[in-house]
Order: structure tokens, then C-alpha cells, then sequence
């Protein structure tokens, strides 16, 4: 009953949120904010450094390699009920249901999810989130935006967090401990997974990183296909 109450409450949040005006297409990509997010980019980073990339490092050197590989399929097979909800909220029932194939498979025959067996059966994989459902309903991103221990953002996707947070079924977990510790690990597992592609950032951190996040982002919302812009020539 309390995920049924919270996918209504999403649902509600959701028309409401797809009929507040799109904010112009020049501001789509710009950086107003950019004291405050070089602030925050700064203090997300320092944070980093100190302790969360130490024990990302860590728990790589310590975790064998299929152990690692099965708390990262884990995650990723209760990322699937989120993206599946999106593909849902989104009208693309095919994906929806190959999501849900997914975590049924892996959950079952996968021994909880630690095994992903839904890929060696060719079951494709998404990834899909609240912004970007947003975004495919013609809500701009706006504003770019750092968020404190969250980092790279825009003002779309961070209210696009509040909803998949709600549905996210760690948050089904009654108790406060093992949830915690479930939010830990989650977040060790993913920046562990960040650790080999850091070496790809040169020049200024912050504007790497920020151009990066805003394309890919574009990429995510149009399933791949770029829109054609002749202002562009």
C-alpha cells in the first residue's frame, strides 16, 4: 500500500510538474549559477578527495572481483524498477515490460538481483529517471546546478531526484539501519564504478564536467536522437 500511495502521489507530481512553462531554449545550457556552483563543485570535490574516493579505493582493492560485480547488479536491478516506472510514465510499454522481465528474472533466478542473468538473455537494459521523463514531456532542463554531496544537476533533474527517491525500493525498507546501510553501500558502489573513467577529465574540472553532464543528459532525453538545430551552422 505505501508504494501504491507514493506512485499516485508521483503520478499527481508529475502532470503537475509537465504543465509548468519550459524555460527558454538559450537558457537550456547555461551556467547563471556558476559562483555557486563552482562553490559547491569546490566542496563536493574536497569531500571527494578526503574521504569517499579513499574508500571507493578501498573497496575495490579489498572485494573480489565477481563479489564487487554482484553488489553492482544488485543496484543496478533495483535501478530497474525505477527506470521501469519512467518507461511507464513516459508511454513506452515495451520498454516498461522488459524492465520488469528484468527484475523479475534477476531477482528470482539471479538469487536477488546478484546475478544478471536478464542480459545473458539478451533482455535489454535502460536507464531512465524522473528528469528525464520531464524532459521527454518538454520540460527544458534549465539552469545548470550543483548540489551539495549529489554533484553534476540542472533544475529539472534535481526535482526529478525528489519522486525517484520515493520509489526507489530502498526506501521501502522499514528499517533504518539496513536502509541506511543499503544508501551506503549504493553510493560506494557507484563511485567505485566512477574510479576508471576519472582519468578522462583534463583542463578545468568544473567545465569538463558540467558540459559533459548537460549532453549527456540531452543524449538521455531523446532515446539517442539529437535534435537538429540549423542555428547550429
Amino acid at each position: 500500500m505505501k508504494l501504491f500511495k507514493q506512485l499516485s502521489q508521483l503520478i499527481l507530481l508529475s502532470f503537475t510538474l509537465a504543465s509548468v512553462p519550459a524555460f527558454a531554449e538559450s537558457e537550456q545550457q547555461s551556467d547563471p549559477w556558476e559562483g555557486f556552483n563552482r562553490a559547491m563543485f569546490n566542496f563536493n570535490d574536497a569531500l571527494d578527495r578526503a574521504i569517499l574516493k579513499p574508500v571507493a579505493q578501498g573497496y575495490r582493492f579489498v572485494m573480489p572481483d565477481i563479489a564487487e560485480r554482484g553488489v553492482h547488479n544488485f543496484f543496478e536491478n533495483l535501478g530497474d524498477v525505477v527506470t521501469m516506472v519512467n518507461n511507464l510514465l513516459q508511454l513506452k510499454p515495451v520498454e516498461a515490460v522488459q524492465d520488469l522481465s528484468r527484475v523479475v528474472i534477476n531477482t528470482t533466478i539471479g538469487i536477488g538481483g546478484l546475478i544478471d542473468v536478464a542480459s545473458a538473455m539478451d533482455i535489454p537494459k535502460h536507464d531512465e529517471d524522473f528528469g528525464q521523463t520531464l524532459g521527454a514531456w518538454g520540460v527544458d532542463s534549465g539552469p545548470y546546478l550543483v548540489l551539495p554531496l549529489l554533484g553534476p544537476s540542472s533544475l529539472r533533474d534535481g526535482v526529478g531526484r525528489i519522486p525517484d527517491t520515493m520509489i526507489d525500493p530502498l526506501n521501502q525498507v522499514a528499517d533504518d539501519e539496513t536502509r541506511t546501510a543499503l544508501w551506503v553501500g549504493k553510493v560506494i558502489d557507484k563511485r567505485a564504478d566512477l574510479l576508471k573513467r576519472e582519468s578522462v577529465i583534463t583542463g578545468d574540472r568544473y567545465i569538463f564536467i558540467r558540459d559533459a553532464y548537460l549532453q549527456k543528459r540531452e543524449f538521455d532525453v531523446n532515446d539517442g536522437r539529437i535534435p537538429f538545430n540549423s542555428s547550429d551552422f
